[in-house]
């Protein structure tokens, strides 16, 4: 007889919605027949009779006949006149045997990868978290956005395009789409951008991986801000590039070491309009002797303007690549911050040269952006809605970012030192206590408020610990009663 976690397994397996279509003699076989794969039902032993099973399971006793018939005739099971269905001899489906395969598996988990498929392995990935919660960084917010107006936009694409909008579109970017991007950028950040400058992408984190693998060989050597964005340092770690950190301060990247520096070096990348994680801006004269520093060394700079839309103080710098006379400034964009992250729509600005190059490459990615996706995106821009919109979140991001430091100020000034920022979605937070790093995230974690810690963004990962909020998809209320629990469990760890 089946022990009672063998009978709850069948059971389960005769419920799942997964094997409604089956008949039941099957789905008998099949739960039993797993039961033996397992190792969970070992060779020689016997099965139930077939009436008792069927009585337990609420079927007919046919059916169990039939579904043991059909395990006899693959093997799995014996059946002996006058003793009944026993599980046949199958060395190689011992438990030992699986055992020892699921553990060789667990020991290797990524075999025969490449150097560099090893390397993005061992990276962890960039990981977004499916629900958010407070203070999760770089999320904007999403339940204001205006769905009505985007779904309208939608159908008068379809109703123009019609069955044009399903098939394959350009690697580049609809047209639509790169010259609404021209436009803004060349208004809202002093670009130099034209339409066929642009390619349009999922993310800029495509981007970057893209920059890693076509400009770059293993072993060449390109300068990151130090602390840097992660998934820009995982990028060129996982293409092999030796990765030199810089230092910031209050003016952004310190460029001396740079200049400094007699070996040879392929790029720089930079986030100079609002530096992740300090939120510094580069200043006027140093982007100006890197766009030299670039032209004279045939060097490359990455510009990842990532969240550049929602400045608060005063107006935002022009971004390096209007400055670049040298076409030497890759610009990275991305509507993930500005607009909705399942949008899946970033793009890049890139020297006339490199192009054909990146479209190329980027189709043996993923083909093209989502057509649909990017027409609407196209008509949102034209109609003047992204402006309004980014106007809008502005406001109501700058009075978020105002309340959270309030009330960090109010309710956890024994534990941090707010540096509030001049823009973005998120704002830095430095330890002022004895408390790690590690612990404060931990005890935050476990009332459900996330942070992400400052000292693992720097290259050594000791940099002063400290912790991002990111305040920008939460409402005062959700706010405040986050920082309330962060308060809480920050008293109860240091006991």
């Amino acid at each position: 007889m089946f022990r009672h976690s063998q009978l709850e397994s069948v059971k389960a397996s005769l419920a799942h919605p997964a094997h409604a279509a089956m008949p039941l003699h099957a789905r008998i076989q099949r739960a039993i027949r797993q039961l033996i794969l397992d190792g969970t039902l070992g060779p020689g032993k016997p099965l139930p009779a077939s009436r008792a099973l069927a009585r337990s399971l609420g079927v007919s006793r046919d059916t169990v006949e039939s579904a043991y018939a059909r395990l006899h005739a693959e093997s799995f099971i014996e059946r002996r006149v006058g003793s009944g269905s026993f599980v046949a001899e199958m060395p190689e489906f011992t438990p030992g045997h699986r055992r020892s395969m699921r553990d060789a598996l667990l020991r290797n988990q990524a075999p025969n990868l490449s150097r560099r498929g090893n390397a993005m392995f061992r990276s962890g990935g960039v990981s977004e978290m499916l629900l958010p919660r407070p203070f999760a960084h770089g999320v904007p917010e999403t339940r204001s956005f205006p769905l009505a107006l985007w779904e309208r936009l939608e159908r008068q694409v379809l109703k123009e395009a019609g069955t044009q909008a399903l098939l394959h579109g350009d690697p580049q970017g609809t047209p639509a789409l790169r010259r609404a991007i021209a436009d803004y950028v060349n208004l809202e950040r002093g670009a130099r951008a034209t339409a066929d400058r642009v390619l349009v992408l999922t993310s800029s984190q495509q981007a970057m991986t893209l920059c890693a693998n076509m400009l770059f060989d293993p072993g060449d050597r390109i300068i990151i801000e130090d602390p840097a964005y992660y998934g820009a340092r995982k990028a060129f770690d996982a293409a092999g590039l030796d990765c030199v950190p810089v230092r910031v301060d209050r003016q952004g990247i310190v460029i001396e070491q740079i200049m400094d520096d007699p070996r040879p070096t392929k790029a720089v990348f930079l986030t100079p309009s609002h530096q992740f994680p300090t939120g510094a801006t580069l200043s006027l004269d140093r982007r100006l002797a890197l766009i030299e520093w670039a032209s004279r060394n045939q060097a490359w700079i990455i510009e990842d303007d990532y969240d550049s839309e929602f400045h608060y103080a005063g107006k935002p710098t022009a971004c390096v690549q209007g400055l670049d006379p040298y076409d030497r400034t890759i610009y990275i964009g991305t509507f993930t911050k500005s607009l909705f992250p399942g949008l899946r729509i970033g793009y890049v600005v890139l020297p006339p040269q490199l192009v054909k190059p990146m479209a190329v490459a980027r189709t043996l990615l993923d083909g093209h952006t989502a057509s649909i996706a990017q027409l609407t995106l196209a008509r949102f821009m034209e109609g003047g809605h992204f402006g309004a919109h980014v106007r809008t979140m502005r406001g109501v991001y700058s009075r978020r970012l105002g309340v959270l430091a309030e009330l960090v100020r109010t309710h956890l000034s024994e534990f941090v030192e707010p540096r509030v920022p001049v823009g973005g979605l998120q704002m830095p937070c430095v330890l002022i206590c004895d408390l790690s790093e590690r612990v404060a995230i931990d005890a935050a974690r476990r009332v459900g408020v996330e942070l992400l810690g400052l000292s693992a963004l720097h290259a050594d990962g000791d940099g002063r610990p400290g912790f991002l909020m990111g305040f920008a998809a939460y409402t005062p209320d959700e706010l405040e009663v986050a920082v309330r629990k962060l308060a809480k469990a920050l008293r109860t760890a240091t006991g």
